[in-house]
């Protein structure tokens, strides 16, 4: 009769053991709990920063400055935006060779910058996978495949950004922020952990030679190396493209390095926030991260609205409007062909 209790007891042990550990945290009745305070208090910092600069603004001041700014910068900082939309259309040339779909390159790239300014102004959910997979099941495309053409272009943006964000934490540091400022090694030591992220998947990606990493059951593709490293390239320029065009519209008031985090803080910030566009929470970041004594919190929100209307409300636009002409012929061919 004692084997049976020695038995239960190392059977409690061994779960016991099973979950405990960091990896076990998700888990645990706590994580949830955990996650939505930092969540939480993150919106609250962020949510009192935006309410606080906004009462601090001088909007006809703001408005003036937009009248003020060149229109050769705007243009220039237009064409910088569109290059960058280009860019980021090519993430599904990525997916087009991982997924082995045989849609045209042209196709393609429209369909990807057609999704694009969706995805930026409305969220993912809306950008990258409804109007995306619309167009492309409309094309014959089946769901798997555009299930990995749209996991590829996300781990494409992000590799890119990761990489950058590490060689960002060595060539600017930020300012101090209502207060908060961070010492220059935890920057770079942060900077430097998330930079060697996208190293450790392109080596990954060179040690499976194509071939899927299984994880508790589940199968993520992995690309061989120069795709990997095609990945990383074009995630990169992208998001220096981004950094461009804002600062192109700051008419190079500030250092380029500073326009590029206030692009890249911005970014992740509205994910976290969920926040539509990032609607309000870019302001807030570029105006904490750019005004100074020379150059103005009215000067730099405006720069920050004209990169707005640059870059996502002008693309979602002319993404509607192709959109709309793709949906009119769609809804005219069956009457022609009867």
């Amino acid at each position: 009769m004692a084997t049976p209790t020695l038995h239960a007891d190392t059977q409690v042990g061994s779960n016991r053991q099973t979950t405990s550990g960091w990896r076990h945290w998700p888990q645990q009745a706590w994580w949830p709990w955990l996650t939505r305070s930092v969540a939480i208090a993150f919106f609250a910092v962020v949510a009192a920063l935006i309410f606080r600069q906004a009462r601090t603004v001088d909007w006809p001041a703001v408005l003036q400055a937009l009248r003020d700014l060149p229109t050769a910068a705007l243009a220039l900082g237009g064409a910088v935006a569109l290059l960058s939309h280009f860019t980021y259309g090519s993430f599904d040339w990525v997916g087009r060779h991982c997924s082995g779909h045989r849609l045209p390159r042209g196709t393609t790239l429209a369909i990807a910058m057609t999704s694009y300014p969706f995805t930026l102004n409305l969220g993912s959910l809306i950008g990258g996978v409804g109007v995306r997979y619309r167009l492309y099941a409309r094309r014959g495309v089946d769901p798997g495949t555009i299930g990995q053409v749209v996991g590829t272009s996300i781990v494409t943006n992000w590799v890119g950004y990761l990489l950058l964000a590490g060689v960002l934490a060595w060539l600017w540091q930020p300012p101090a922020v209502a207060g908060w400022t961070v010492a220059p090694w935890q920057w770079r030591l942060g900077g430097t952990v998330l930079g060697c992220l996208p190293l450790v998947y392109l080596a990954l990606c060179a040690v499976r030679k194509g071939r899927a990493l299984t994880l508790r059951g589940h199968a993520f593709p992995l690309p061989r190396w120069p795709v990997a490293l095609w990945q990383i390239a074009a995630s990169a320029t992208n998001w220096m493209l981004m950094g461009a065009a804002l600062w192109t519209v700051l008419q190079h008031q500030v250092p380029y390095p500073a326009a590029l985090a206030t692009v890249l803080l911005g970014a992740v910030a509205g994910l976290v926030l969920r926040v539509p566009a990032g609607l309000g929470v870019l302001e807030a970041v570029g105006v904490a991260l750019l005004a100074t004594a020379a150059l103005g919190q009215e000067q730099v929100l405006a720069a920050l609205l004209a990169y707005r209307a640059l870059y996502y409300f002008g693309p979602l636009v002319l993404a509607a409007v192709a959109l709309g002409v793709a949906e009119l012929r769609r809804r005219q061919r069956p009457a022609q062909d009867a």
